[in-house]
């Protein structure tokens, strides 16, 4: 959760910095936090439905054989937290409109870690890997709801790296 505790900061930035517009015409910080709100947001209905179905399935599938079986390989994760590491379409209700302040989007987030650290206690014995679901963007496919989790960890690290060159370049240019 430090990625989030990051995310956190960059609210206290100056507020020149935080919107100032990059001259390849991107978003700005303020944006960009608000990219992150949004994209968490749709990623905890997913990551809340999939931990209720995790829980249920404990009935009817094996917990110690899922664990056995989970091959680990995160590396197509991983690269979602690479800025530009490949072209990513993105949903058109996942892009910043600017209505909301930035504290309420910056609640939001806090909102979004507080459950995303809820739905951890609640799978803390492995039940995330009781459920799959697909994951489009990089060709994930199938992933678990710990999957999803990290997924939504690398996404914003994915933003960091996106707001830190925006404050070089804003650095550059002043």
């Amino acid at each position: 959760m430090s990625t989030h505790s990051n995310i956190l900061d960059w609210f206290e930035e100056k507020e020149e910095i935080k919107h100032y517009k990059p001259i390849d015409n991107g978003w700005t910080i303020a944006e960009i936090l608000e990219h992150i709100a949004l994209t968490s947001h749709f990623l905890m209905i997913l990551i809340d439905k999939g931990t209720d179905k995790a829980l249920r399935n404990i009935k009817n599938l094996s917990l110690e054989e899922s664990v056995n079986t989970f091959d680990g390989d995160l590396d197509n994760i991983n690269e979602i937290g690479i800025h530009k590491s490949f072209d990513w379409i993105r949903p058109k209700h996942m892009e910043p409109k600017g209505e909301k302040s930035e504290w309420e989007i910056k609640d939001e987030m806090i909102s979004q870690i507080n459950t995303c650290l809820n739905q951890l206690e609640k799978l803390k014995n492995g039940e995330g890997l009781l459920y799959k679901t697909t994951m489009s963007v990089n060709e994930l496919g199938k992933i678990n709801v710990y999957e999803y989790i990290y997924f939504l960890s690398k996404h914003a690290e994915r933003h960091i790296q996106q707001m830190q060159e925006n404050k070089e370049e804003y650095k550059q240019h002043q």
